[in-house]
């Protein structure tokens, strides 16, 4: 009987959602439209599939290890699943090429993948599910089969497949300009390509040896030197150093004869920008989706978004507005694909705003920055029931705790304390401490840090079970 491994791409950092998607806490693991996350939305696709259904595979970036963990397990659909980590974001290819092989020693090479992104709406699920089931037939016949979507608009942000007889593909066009999109739009052969794609493990590994054999023996190493730690498998770094930034449409679609086209009509949307989630959002008679504390005045289609402060838009029209604790982006809707260059320029700036929200998820829970000064820091610290920080001392930093709810043990040198709500605790430079939460319940505290320099690498520790994850 034929398996069907379901292979969830849920890397990169969702630049174009900026500045609420970052690359330790990207677009995929967000709630944009509903209680679930769109990582989540796609599992429960998944798990509604029928047939030989194998676990999922999950692909993401080492940092967001212990958060992918987390939502998988919220779900409580999957008694087992596996995390391939890559070790540095080499795009789309790397990732499918690696996996591959992951599979094909963990199964076989008969193996039939589908390919899925992680951050993509579907409304007509069973469209999904039937469309599944002719790719898999041509998969088995030695095709790479991708789905292929009705354009609505002449989107940039979209790839493009030329479709021609008995649905071969003929061409691909990656994210074109907007005269080339519309001219698209205007013929009839011209599909939306959705980066969903479904093809035997045994004809992905040779179109790949045939068209980017390089790529395809690093990945390889990276497997066979990878390891395993529980439900995660780690890619070789070492292997993986010189593998090339490349899309798997650049490195395979667009130069293999093989591939197939399945046209279908899913409602599908990539949430790949903030006017593609306002396009899916609900609006109000004046065309307006927003979220958050936010009043609108003489403003029409538009989106508005508040995270941490009152936002109030007056006269604004076909406008972005997106504040959170530390940045905030002002766009037309027109150009919001350019948010991609102020991600990009943070980054030559070495900025900590394309990479950190105010608050960042731990394994042990999560820590949100309230106020950062030359000489001091105040953060808010949630420590979740039966979890702790790893022992450990500052050489330069003054630590003093305040319990806000819940119950704190506090290692601090040769002394065990154990606090309660409006207890407080005082850790000098050079003292090796811990903080755990011994409860049922959620530790909150707040932290004041307080020294001449208060960087994380002023961090000595001696037990650490989560490595860099660990604070």
């Amino acid at each position: 009987m034929i398996q069907i491994q379901p292979i969830i791409l849920a890397g990169g950092s969702g630049s174009r959602l900026w500045p609420v998607s970052r690359e330790i806490y990207p677009k995929q693991l967000l709630r944009l439209t509903c209680n679930r996350s769109l990582l989540q939305s796609t599992l429960e696709r998944v798990y509604r599939m029928d047939g030989n259904i194998l676990p999922p595979i999950i692909v993401v970036c080492e940092e967001h290890r212990f958060v992918t963990r987390q939502q998988v397990e919220e779900l409580g659909i999957f008694p087992e699943y596996t995390i391939l980590l890559e070790p540095f974001d080499r795009n789309t290819g790397p990732a499918v090429c690696g996996t591959a092989e992951y599979v094909r020693l963990q199964r076989d090479e008969t193996t039939i993948m589908l390919v899925l992104p992680s951050d993509h709406l579907i409304s007509k699920e069973q469209e999904f599910l039937d469309a599944v089931e002719k790719a898999v037939v041509l998969a088995q016949n030695g095709r790479i089969v991708t789905f292929g979507i009705q354009p609505q608009s002449p989107e940039t942000g979209y790839g493009y497949i030329e479709a021609g007889e008995n649905g071969a593909v003929l061409s691909f066009r990656e994210k074109p300009g907007i005269e080339l999109a519309r001219e698209y739009l205007s013929r009839e052969n011209w599909y939306w390509n959705s980066g969903m794609f479904t093809c035997s493990v045994k004809t992905l590994q040779k179109e790949m040896a045939n068209h980017c054999l390089r790529l395809q023996e690093h990945m390889v190493q990276a497997i066979k030197n990878g390891g395993r730690d529980g439900l995660f498998f780690r890619f070789d770094s070492v292997s993986m150093a010189g593998v090339e930034n490349i899309s798997i449409d650049y490195a395979l679609m667009e130069k293999t004869e093989c591939a197939s086209v399945v046209l279908v009509d899913l409602d599908w949307r990539d949430v790949g920008s903030w006017q593609s989630l306002w396009e899916i959002m609900e609006k109000d008679a004046d065309g307006n989706a927003h979220w958050g504390d936010v009043i609108l005045e003489s403003t029409g289609n538009c989106l508005i978004a508040a995270e941490d402060k009152l936002v109030a838009a007056v006269g604004l029209e076909d406008t972005v507005v997106v504040e959170t604790a530390d940045a905030v982006l002002v766009s037309s809707m027109s150009s919001v694909q350019g948010v991609k260059k102020v991600v990009e320029y943070l980054k030559a700036k070495n900025r900590d705003e394309c990479r950190f929200h105010r608050t960042v998820f731990r394994q042990w829970g999560s820590c949100t920055v309230l106020e950062a000064r030359e000489l001091y820091k105040i953060s808010r610290i949630v420590v979740n029931p039966g979890a702790g920080l790893s022992l450990q001392k500052h050489y330069h930093r003054y630590e003093h705790w305040v319990v806000v709810r819940g119950t704190a043990r506090i290692t601090s040198g040769k002394d065990v304390l154990l606090l309660r709500e409006n207890h407080s605790s005082y850790v000098p430079p050079g003292v090796v401490h811990r903080l755990e939460n011994p409860g049922t319940l959620p530790l909150e505290m707040i932290e004041i840090q307080i020294g001449a320099y208060l960087g994380e690498d002023d961090i000595v520790r001696y037990e650490d079970d989560y490595g860099s994850d660990r604070r």
